[in-house]
């Protein structure tokens, strides 16, 4: 499917919507990607058919952002700025939609790609699919709050173990960690998301919403303040000698020297 067209929004069951990232080849999320999530979360959001919502990628999830596009960010300020708060209130906008979310990972879900599985209420990963936040090996952190959904997920040892090693892991370990709630066989994890939305879209809409936001406030803050505080440590890091080494270095396809 074209670029253009990325996200694709469809309905393939009675109050289930379905959005599938094609931007081939991993799915990045380019500006014009996470403008047009935005702009259909915004829309389901207010669709009162819609009571569940299904994220998906096609043939992979997502590795996240455009590296290609990091460059141009190292050198301005400003397009950084711009690139960061648009990224975490398309986040921000999917774990706060009042509508029950699922996602289905197939190939793998990396970086900002697992940031953005982690703002569903369920996650679904195809038993051959790798989970991780790599982004230690571009010299930076998760951008948009990953570490602390990570950590509410699976806890301080583990959320270590994912942002300092920053190796994927498989479903298997991931259902294990509880990073994820369900491993689904080879080539059906959108068919055991879709199976959940159903289930989900049965729901009263109204009692999905007040659960969600009693599960976030269970912790005692807005789930996003994490995050907000984190931004100027990613923004310091992403702006580094080793920054700027981990992106030139990714894009040349060699191993990074840091300092």
């Amino acid at each position: 499917m074209p670029t253009e067209l990325s996200p694709v929004l469809s309905f393939p069951h009675e109050a289930v919507a379905q959005i599938t990232l094609s931007n081939p080849p991993v799915n990045a999320l380019t500006r014009p990607a996470t403008r047009r999530l935005r702009a259909i979360l915004r829309d389901l959001a207010h669709d009162s058919a819609i009571r569940a919502v299904v994220l998906t990628g096609e043939r992979v999830f997502s590795a996240g952002s455009d590296i290609a596009e990091m460059p141009e960010m190292q050198h301005n300020g400003d397009v950084l700025a711009r690139k960061s708060t648009r990224e975490n209130g398309t986040l921000e906008l999917l774990a706060d939609l009042p509508l029950a979310t699922v996602a289905a990972i197939d190939g793998f879900a990396l970086g900002g790609g697992l940031e953005m599985a982690l703002c569903c209420d369920l996650v679904v990963a195809d038993a051959g699919a790798r989970l991780g936040l790599p982004e230690i090996d571009l010299g930076v952190i998760p951008s948009s709050g990953g570490s602390m959904r990570a950590l509410r997920r699976v806890g301080q040892a583990r959320a270590a173990e994912l942002v300092l090693l920053g190796e994927p892991i498989s479903a298997e370990t991931a259902l294990d960690w509880g990073l994820i709630n369900r491993v689904a066989p080879r080539g059906a994890s959108l068919s055991v998301a879709l199976d959940l939305a159903q289930v989900l879209a049965r729901k009263s809409r109204s009692a999905v919403h007040a659960n969600k936001r009693a599960l976030a406030l269970t912790f005692g803050e807005s789930p996003y303040e994490p995050a907000r505080r984190a931004l100027p440590v990613f923004e310091e890091a992403f702006e580094s000698p080793d920054g700027r080494e981990g992106v030139r270095a990714f894009l040349a396809k060699e191993s990074p020297r840091f300092r």
